[in-house]
């Protein structure tokens, strides 16, 4: 079987493809086997941009619509999952396919004092995606304890394949990545895995269920190693795959067709087409 990559984390409209138009990054991730992806929202914009891209390319499969951690205090916390929730039903209503509620997530870097309305907002959405059976695609950055605990409190609460979400772009270790797997969440692996001081996530990613794995690239961000220095984009999913296999001393094939397998489990899609 020819080898066949899902992206599961691109956010359009940010400047994804710098070295030629957005439709060459298409061609090309469509000639390294990249034959699906995910567009990712996080606020009105990035949705827009997400669902813009699927009507254009086929091979985005799907959308995932959310309010990023960013939003957490521009408004009421029930006043955006609100508008959120009727942007859903309005999309679905229009034969969008709206795969996940996502990005959203934690992320106490830059804005600890956050904190609270961040959790306020990740909570009301996970409510929201649990009402409706879509799974989450979540953020989590220096908040280990605050995503363990709302993950947990919401592992029986799943999708309609019996997956929670995923968190994207793991960045912790194996006792973090063990918990998160055993709550009923997949783990996104993205180019950090092939970054030269990221030890600890491959050894997560070793310990890791098959059954978990997701890659992606976060388009146009974590670009991976060799491609360093240049906008992320698709394409480059392949490198993420080829650590990955690299890492769990596997076939670069077996990687390819697992995540593929957990992808479209994971969000509701045929494995073929």
């Amino acid at each position: 079987m020819t080898m066949r990559f899902f992206d599961t984390h691109v956010h359009f409209g940010r400047g994804e493809d710098g070295t030629g138009s957005p439709d060459d990054a298409m061609v090309r991730a469509r000639d390294r086997g990249v034959l699906r992806m995910l567009a990712v929202g996080g606020d009105v914009q990035a949705d827009a941009a997400a669902l813009a891209a699927a009507a254009r390319w086929q091979a985005v499969a799907g959308v995932v619509l959310g309010r990023d951690r960013d939003q957490a205090g521009t408004a009421p916390a029930g006043k955006l999952v609100e508008d959120l929730e009727r942007e859903i039903e309005r999309e679905a209503a229009n034969g969008r396919r709206v795969v996940g509620v996502g990005e959203i997530g934690l992320d106490y870097h830059y804005h600890p004092e956050r904190a609270e309305a961040e959790k306020r907002l990740l909570v009301l959405q996970m409510e929201l995606a649990a009402r409706r059976k879509l799974p989450v695609v979540m953020h989590s950055r220096e908040a280990e304890s605050d995503t363990v605990a709302i993950l947990g409190e919401f592992a029986g609460r799943r999708s309609h394949d019996g997956t929670a979400g995923v968190v994207h772009s793991f960045t912790g270790g194996p006792d973090l990545a063990v918990k998160i797997a055993d709550l009923g969440f997949c783990l996104g692996f993205s180019g950090i895995l092939t970054f030269k001081n990221a030890d600890l996530l491959r050894d997560a990613a070793r310990v890791v269920p098959e059954d978990r794995l997701l890659v992606e690239t976060d388009t146009p961000f974590l670009t991976p190693v060799p491609c360093r220095g240049q906008p992320n984009e698709p394409a480059f999913v392949v490198h993420v795959a080829d650590r990955l296999a690299a890492v769990r001393q596997c076939s670069l094939e077996h990687i390819a067709e697992c995540t593929w397998r957990n992808a479209c489990r994971l969000f509701g899609l045929p494995e073929s087409g």
